[in-house]
C-alpha cells in the first residue's frame, strides 16, 4: 500500500477517536437530562443511564470520512454519499426511537429501504454462480438482519466495543495489506476510531450507552464493510469476522420463533444475557467475546493470505467450533462474582 494512503488511514483513526470523545464530553450533560435509559425487566443495567453516545460516534465517523475522502488516494465519493446518507437516516430513526419508541414495522421498513438502496448500487458479484436477483435478495436480507442484530446485541457494557473494534481493526489491517479497496478501508478506520473514542465512557459500569442512534447505523456501516470485503474476494473472511454476533443473534431468534414468541419484542434470551444471568461478570463476557473476535480476525486473514479450499474450510470449521464453544460456555456460565452493568 502507498505510504500516503496508509498515513491517511492511520490519521483517520486518531482524528475520529478524538472527535468522538470530544463530542461525548460536550453532549453528555444534555443526554443526562433528556435521554436517560431507565432499567426494566429486560435491562442489564440497574440505574438510569444516559444513552445517545451514538450521536458522537456517527457524527465523528461521517465527518472525518467525509473530509478525508477528498484525498485523491481514496476515491469512491458516490458510494460514500450513499453510505453516509443511509447512516444518517438510520441515526435519525434511532434517535427518535430512543426518545419515543417507534413501531417495529416502521423501523423495519426504513431499514429495508436504506439497505435496499445500497444493495441496488453494488458493483460486482458476491455469488457469481447464482442468479443476480437471488444474490441481491440474499444481500438485502443479510443487510437488514445485520442492522437489527447489532441493535439486539447492544445490551451489555462494552459488548459492542468488544465486537466492532476487532472487526473494524481487522478490516483496516486488511486494507493496509491491500485486500480491501481504499474507500472501505477509510470507513473502517473511521469506525474504529469512533468506537475507540466512545469506549472509555461505556466501560463497565457504563456511564453512557450508544442507544439506537448508534447501534442501527453502526450495524449498517459494518454490514457494508463486510459486503465490500466479500466483493473483493473475501467472502469467507466476511463471514468469519462477525461470527459471534451472527451466531448469538441468529440462534436466539430461531429458538424464540420455534417457541412461538414475538421475535420483534425485547427480551433477555441472548447467550450474552444468559451468561450474566448465570453469574458470569460483565467483564468476563466482554473479555471472552473480544478474545474470540481476535482469533476470528486471524482466521479471516488466513483465508486471504493463503487462498485455498483447505485453508478456507479449515478456518471456517475452526471459527464455528470456537464460537459454538463460547456460546455453550455462556449458556452454562459458572459464577465469577456478581454480574452488573
Amino acid at each position: 500500500m502507498p505510504s500516503a494512503l496508509a498515513t491517511i488511514l492511520l490519521l483517520a483513526v486518531l482524528l475520529t477517536a478524538a472527535l468522538s470523545a470530544g463530542l461525548i464530553l460536550r453532549l453528555r450533560p444534555a443526554l443526562q437530562r433528556y435521554a436517560l435509559a431507565r432499567p426494566n425487566a429486560r435491562s442489564s443495567h440497574t440505574v438510569p443511564t444516559p444513552q445517545g453516545g451514538g450521536i458522537a460516534v456517527v457524527t465523528a465517523l461521517v465527518t472525518i470520512s467525509g473530509l478525508l475522502i477528498a484525498a485523491p488516494e481514496i476515491g469512491g465519493r458516490p458510494d460514500w454519499v450513499r453510505l453516509a446518507s443511509g447512516t444518517l437516516v438510520l441515526a435519525l430513526l434511532g434517535a427518535v426511537d430512543d426518545l419515543r419508541p417507534l413501531p417495529a414495522a416502521l423501523r423495519l421498513a426504513v431499514a429495508v429501504g436504506v439497505v435496499g438502496v445500497l444493495v441496488w448500487q453494488l458493483d460486482g458479484r458476491l455469488l457469481p454462480g447464482a442468479p443476480l436477483w437471488l444474490e441481491r435478495g440474499l444481500a438485502l436480507l443479510a443487510g437488514v438482519w445485520f442492522v437489527n442484530l447489532t441493535n439486539f446485541m447492544d445490551g451489555l457494557d462494552w459488548l459492542t466495543v468488544a465486537e466492532i473494534v476487532p472487526v473494524s481493526g481487522a478490516l483496516l489491517g486488511l486494507g493496509l495489506a491491500g485486500y480491501l479497496p481504499p474507500l472501505p478501508a477509510l470507513v473502517a478506520s473511521c469506525l474504529l476510531g469512533a468506537m475507540l473514542g466512545f469506549a472509555p465512557f461505556n466501560r463497565p459500569v457504563a456511564n453512557l450507552f450508544l442507544g439506537d442512534v448508534g447501534s442501527l447505523p453502526i450495524g449498517l456501516v459494518t454490514a457494508w464493510l463486510l459486503c465490500q470485503l466479500a466483493l473483493a474476494g473475501g467472502l469467507a473472511a466476511a463471514l468469519l469476522l462477525p461470527l459471534v454476533y451472527l451466531a448469538d443473534a441468529s440462534l436466539t431468534l430461531a429458538a424464540r420463533a420455534a417457541r412461538g414468541e414475538r421475535v420483534w419484542e425485547a427480551h433477555r434470551g441472548h447467550y450474552y444475557q444468559r451468561a450474566t444471568d448465570n453469574g458470569l461478570t460483565v467483564s468476563g463476557v466482554v473479555a471472552r467475546v473480544f478474545a474470540v473476535n481476535l482469533v476470528l480476525a486471524g482466521l479471516a486473514a488466513a483465508t486471504l493470505f493463503w487462498p485455498s479450499w483447505p485453508v478456507t474450510l479449515g478456518a471456517l470449521a475452526a471459527g464455528l467450533a470456537l464460537v459454538a464453544a463460547l456460546l455453550r460456555r455462556f449458556a452454562r456460565a459458572p459464577a465469577e462474582g456478581v454480574a452488573h452493568s
